[in-house]
């Protein structure tokens, strides 16, 4: 049987001091997140270590920790309120928390047998104080396997940060450890600018991205924040499978689509299907995108950039009905561009939004997250990611899709699926007839 101890948490602060008196401001984008938290799981295979080895890679992965957070000051301040109210990061180094921790058996065995519960054993996380300025933001824990492997579990605020900015941050630890240089550093910076009449001409703002904001801020979270009736599934799908997948959701004649287009419209089918809904509807879905490149920021920006949009599904016939859910997702994203976002960002500070709301409280959320590769966060030269997890929490709603890159070797076009859903729905979802046309692995069932 498995089992974890926890050994210690302690405090970890950069090895070079910050520069006093710094503080960053946070976006609008970034106060809207503030109610979720993200968590992910990283799993290394290594040999098992002898008696007087154990612990070792955790000091070594602590020591190079300290030397990451040098570039990442933001992570290791403490939040405090401005003139206006809004949160803005003091950085005063008081470093991030991390737990150190031992289980029983190996990581390959682990693996075998882990769901969501034992899962999130693997990263700690603690909600936010009444007295946030002595609250760490960011937690780290690492886990030792004593039959070999360790695991490397992350969590941090949504309030401070996305998931790219998490798995950059990783890769960058990662680099540290092997390279002793940071590769790629952070970029901190404010959102771009408002455009005082710089907008073109024959601009009209994109009214469906502020509506689906303005009435998930109104809408109360009639669901109550509790997660012991969610269950997690991943599913992964080779490069044939997804190109597969992607040939049964195009119309005849019609574009071609993205990895996360068709697999955004394969699960949309599926959940309505076994929420009961009939031939002609589908459940209410939102996208969530990073939005980098369409505000022509740098890959490295450091800061919330992810953003939600309505899915408008139309009339639906009983006809071809993957490809008209693939086709609505497609045009949901291809609205998302950089005049219709700054219209939203625009609006929220026009109206001082500062109360933040659950974006995941209602619908079905199927979420981006293939732009930054967890796999390559390779430790010490030698350690490299057997299988990542990542959650955006607290999950709440309908169901929740992350899409994300599969482990290397399977070519350019796989992609892992983590379904959280409610658990009796989860067993009907694995049964499904489309689903196991493409015979997907599965894992993490309860």
């Amino acid at each position: 049987m498995d089992e974890i101890t926890y050994i210690c948490k302690r405090t970890v602060v950069s090895t070079k001091p910050v520069e006093a008196g710094k503080n960053f401001p946070l976006s609008v984008l970034d106060r809207h997140m503030e109610k979720n938290h993200i968590r992910m799981v990283y799993y290394y295979p290594s040999s098992p270590p002898d008696q007087a080895d154990i612990g070792e890679v955790t000091k070594n992965l602590r020591t190079s920790l300290a030397e990451t957070l040098t570039f990442f000051p933001i992570m290791t301040g403490r939040l405090i309120k401005d003139e206006k109210g809004h949160w803005k990061v003091k950085c005063n180094d008081a470093g991030v928390r991390m737990v150190e921790a031992r289980a029983k058996g190996s990581v390959h065995h682990w693996l075998k047998h882990v769901n969501r519960e034992k899962e999130l054993q693997l990263v700690h996380w603690e909600h936010m104080f009444h007295k946030p300025y002595f609250w760490s933001t960011f937690y780290a824990q690492i886990t030792e396997f004593e039959e070999g492997g360790f695991a490397i579990g992350l969590s941090f605020t949504h309030l401070l940060a996305d998931t790219t900015c998490g798995t950059r941050f990783m890769n960058a630890w990662a680099d540290i450890s092997s390279l002793r240089k940071m590769v790629a550093p952070p970029l901190v910076h404010p959102l771009p600018p408002r455009r005082l009449g710089n907008k073109s001409p024959n601009h009209r703002p994109y009214t469906d991205l502020i509506n689906h904001y303005q009435s998930s801020i109104l809408k109360p979270n009639i669901i109550s924040v509790t997660e012991a009736k969610y269950t997690t599934i991943s599913f992964g799908f080779s490069d044939e499978m997804v190109r597969t997948c992607m040939s049964m959701v195009r119309a005849p004649g019609g574009p071609i689509l993205s990895p996360f287009e068709a697999l955004a419209g394969l699960f949309w089918v599926c959940l309505s299907k076994i929420k009961g809904m009939d031939d002609t509807g589908l459940v209410d879905m939102s996208i969530c995108l990073d939005v980098r490149k369409a505000l022509g920021l740098d890959s490295g920006f450091f800061g919330n950039c992810t953003l939600y949009n309505k899915v408008r599904a139309g009339d639906l016939g009983k006809n071809n009905k993957l490809a008209q859910a693939a086709s609505a997702i497609r045009e949901a994203v291809s609205k998302m561009d950089s005049e219709g976002i700054m219209d939203l960002i625009e609006w929220l500070e026009d109206n001082d939004m500062n109360c933040p709301t659950m974006m995941n409280g209602h619908d079905v959320i199927c979420a981006n997250i293939e732009e930054v590769n967890p796999y390559l966060a390779r430790f010490e030269g030698e350690f490299e990611p057997i299988r990542v997890s990542y959650y955006a929490e607290p999950v709440l709603g309908e169901a929740q899709v992350l899409i994300m890159p599969a482990p290397p070797g399977e070519g350019p076009l796989s992609r892992v699926a983590m379904l959280t859903l409610r658990g009796d729905e989860a067993v009907k979802l694995c049964e499904d007839d489309l689903i196991s046309h493409l015979s997907p692995t599965t894992s993490m069932k309860s």
